[in-house]
């Protein structure tokens, strides 16, 4: 585990905390807005949109607008604090603080003092991947054109072994996830500015315009020209871009 760096002011809008039971078990599920969570005890697996993730207290899972993720809990009690973010998410999955003793204080006097207190402790880690699904979940991330059939030969696996063992992980076929990366950097650049849909499709990895749409809907719930009209994540951030 190594630290990149610290993270900064954080804007967040509302905060809520969770108790999960030992053994629990969420389902895949997608959420239509930027969250952080903090793990305040316990610990457990989460795979999505971003790879896996074994977290364990004082970790922050980051989640960008419209990502997906299941949890697997571990035998024991798990309690998180969320924060709410107001548009796009840091462009990392995975952080930590030093103090989350520290971080419940500030929630109980509201969202700013815990945005401002996560911002001063936050620090952007990270973990190596542990097995083959996070090595292909690591690869189609940085390179969602990378072929699986490719993938799977130069791995030494049948391309219907990788399908059925990255699905049991993930609860998504590989080809659906390298589709949803696709879907997602589309949509941050629909979102950041004018940019024409079609250059934004061909450098996206999509075939035309009409396909980027339907995966951009599929992602989001509506297609770029909504996004375009209006656009709640239009940041300083993206802006900017």
């Amino acid at each position: 585990m190594e630290e990149q760096s610290r993270g900064g002011e954080l804007t967040a809008v509302s905060c809520w905390a969770e108790r999960w039971g030992p053994g629990q078990h969420l389902a895949r599920h997608r959420h239509p807005r930027a969250y952080l969570t903090v793990v305040l005890s316990g610990g457990y697996e989460e795979c999505g949109s971003r790879g896996r993730y074994r977290v364990r207290p004082g970790d922050v899972l980051v989640h960008d607008v419209f990502d997906s993720h299941l949890n697997r809990f571990e035998d024991r009690h798990t309690q998180l604090l969320n924060l709410a973010l107001p548009g796009l998410a840091p462009r990392y999955g995975l952080g930590r603080i030093a103090d989350p003793d520290a971080l419940m204080r500030a929630a109980e006097r509201g969202p700013a003092e815990a945005g401002h207190c996560l911002g001063e402790q936050l620090a952007e880690i990270e973990r190596g991947p542990a097995d083959w699904p996070d090595l292909l979940a690591r690869d189609l991330l940085a390179d969602p054109a990378c072929p699986l059939g490719s993938w799977a030969d130069s791995h030494g696996f049948a391309a219907a072994t990788i399908s059925r063992g990255f699905g049991r992980v993930f609860a998504i076929s590989p080809a659906r996830f390298r589709l949803e990366v696709r879907a997602r950097h589309a949509f941050v650049r629909i979102v950041a500015g004018a940019e024409p849909l079609t250059t934004i499709a061909a450098e996206t990895g999509f075939a035309d315009s009409a396909h980027m749409s339907r995966a951009v809907r599929a992602l989001s719930g509506f297609p770029p020209g909504h996004w375009r009209k209006s656009n709640p994540f239009k940041t300083k951030e993206t802006s900017s871009s």
